[in-house]
């Protein structure tokens, strides 16, 4: 099974709170480092305070529509 390499992109302290920037560590030191567009969505969850709930409803669904893509390919 092939894993998809990210580019690491490094996450400025002041443009995420510091439970960002833990958890963005903590993908990197494990070898997969968010995106930029991951970070974008966790800083947007934040900016916009969304519930957890909602959170984990839009990650799923996005989990799902990638999915559905590559079944299509």
């Amino acid at each position: 099974m092939s894993r998809k390499q990210h580019d690491s992109v490094p996450v400025a302290p002041a443009s995420a709170n510091g439970l960002l920037a833990e958890a963005a560590h903590l993908q990197e030191i494990e070898g997969n480092p968010l995106t930029a567009e991951e970070i974008a969505t966790f800083e947007m969850f934040e900016r916009e305070g969304w519930s957890p709930e909602r959170r984990r409803a839009h990650i799923l669904r996005r989990v799902g529509d990638r999915g559905c893509v590559a079944a299509a390919e």
